[in-house]
């Protein structure tokens, strides 16, 4: 049997396996099908829809490709779909809704950036090969023409999922100069799926970093978050920091590889920093949501790269770094900005690189009740996050070590629920409220006033609840060493 024999029975068996994973979407498929055969436009089921229907994991989302042009396809569409957008058009993308599936339908095109521009000039193609032929990866490049359902695959996608390999349809080079943002996508694809690299890829790579310059951050933060809320995250953070995109996008993960010394006087901080990954995304199911979490997983990685910019080589042979969770934290701020994150999520992340130190004072379970309070009132809606990642970031070999601080986190967290269940904790407030404390000082709004109130708060946090006639005695006593008690 020859080569070519092989591969067209492999076609034939991998069409009708598509086919299986098409039926339940048949009648959406085979009408929408129908409709651009009879304008006489081609219409075919393309890229991640396919490949995700040949490893038995096509979802919702359906996305085709047409020589349709958008206006056409947005007529088509219209009074068979339950819904129809046109946010993509200026790309070529019509959406619409139908059945409960989402469907996007795009002309066939190939975009193209220039050496200098961060938005691709738009061109329609003429046929489906040359759709295909500009696509990502291979594993992206095949396509079940409706309505007739032929396969087609002309850069072999289906043998490198066979193989799990990531190969661009043509050169990388040439994919990579069309798109620089599918070199981060290698990498998400390689955390998502489980795939290899072609070599090739990663040299082009490894070659070509300094092209994604000209990517806006809002694209690099979209794949950037797509490979962290991944199953694998660390392959594709591995990729990005082996060929030095990393350095391009996130410049601290890299930094974290610390040189071990002769005298291996401290770990390395970003392998450590990927094991603390992992034990979160293990930890996971302990937040309320339970499911991928980007605000855990981006502390998880980034809590320590403070570390380098504090790291201090201390007399008789030790390593400090001083300080690092409050300088991490500014870094993170700073990184996450710069790339677009939500306000919300640059906040979460950064306070939590700040407090991931301070369960450390907890020692041997010696906290008062007021500084249990104050570990409450500083995580205040993240200290579900702040439970996970604190557990994660223990990645001592040292059994009888972790098991210590196991037992002394069980420790706090039992003494945290105690606390919680006898006092109103997420919702801690002082025992006197501004009008009472202007009432009882007989002063007028201003300063003075926000200075009492804090006061009073960490009265509160100090002694817990206080009857009205403590809290006022507690008030009195502190205004009698103020300056403005005697004006």
């Amino acid at each position: 049997m020859t080569e070519s024999t092989d591969r067209n029975q492999t076609l034939s068996a991998a069409q009708r396996h598509a086919v299986r994973q098409l039926l339940r979407i048949a009648p959406v498929v085979d009408e929408l099908g129908a409709r651009f055969t009879a304008a006489e436009q081609e219409l075919a089921l393309v890229g991640g829809s396919v490949r995700d229907a040949l490893m038995d994991r096509l979802g919702q989302d359906l996305d085709f490709t047409t020589s349709a042009r958008p206006e056409q396809t947005k007529r088509l569409l219209s009074g068979w779909a339950e819904s129809v957008w046109d946010v993509g058009e200026a790309y070529g993308t019509i959406g619409a809704t139908k059945a409960g599936f989402q469907i996007e339908v795009t002309t066939y095109r190939s975009d193209v950036y220039d050496r200098s521009s961060r938005k691709p000039n738009v061109a329609y193609g003429e046929t489906i090969e040359d759709d295909l032929v500009r696509r990502d990866f291979t594993i992206n490049a095949m396509a079940l023409r409706l309505p007739h359902r032929e396969f087609i695959d002309p850069h072999g996608g289906l043998p490198d999922l066979g193989r799990k390999l990531i190969r661009t349809p043509g050169t990388p080079e040439t994919s990579f100069s069309d798109d620089p943002l599918r070199m981060m996508r290698a990498a998400r694809f390689a955390a998502q799926l489980g795939f290899d690299v072609a070599p090739e890829v990663i040299k082009a790579m490894r070659e070509m970093a300094d092209r994604l310059d000209i990517i806006s951050a809002e694209r690099i933060r979209d794949e950037l978050t797509k490979l962290l809320l991944s199953p694998n995250p660390r392959a594709g953070l591995t990729l990005l920091v082996d060929t030095g995109l990393a350095d391009r996008v996130l410049p601290e993960l890299p930094a974290l590889q610390l040189e071990i010394d002769e005298h291996h006087r401290h770990k390395d901080v970003y392998e450590h920093s990927l094991t603390v990954l992992e034990q979160a995304i293990e930890l996971e199911h302990r937040l309320p949501a339970d499911t991928p979490d980007l605000t855990i997983r981006l502390a998880a990685l980034l809590h320590d790269i403070g570390k380098p910019k504090t790291r201090r080589f201390e007399p008789g042979g030790g390593v400090s770094f001083h300080h690092h969770d409050v300088v991490g934290a500014k870094l993170v701020r700073k990184r996450l900005t710069k790339l677009r994150f939500p306000s919300a999520v640059v906040d979460a992340v950064s306070k939590l690189t700040e407090l991931h130190l301070r369960f450390h004072g907890y020692g041997t379970g010696q906290w008062t009740d007021s500084a249990v309070r104050r570990y409450i009132r500083d995580a205040g809606d993240l200290l579900d996050h702040l439970h996970v990642l604190t557990r994660s970031d223990c990645t001592t070999r040292n059994p009888r070590k972790a098991n210590s601080l196991q037992r002394s986190y069980d420790s706090l967290e039992e003494r945290i629920e105690q606390l919680q269940e006898q006092e109103e904790l997420a919702k801690i407030r002082p025992d006197l409220d501004g009008n009472q404390i202007m009432n009882i000082l007989g002063i007028t709004p201003g300063p003075v006033v926000g200075r009492a109130y804090n006061h009073m708060l960490e009265i509160r946090m100090d002694l817990g609840p206080l009857s009205e006639d403590d809290a006022k005695a507690e008030l009195l006593k502190w205004w009698s060493t103020q300056p403005e008690s005697s004006a």
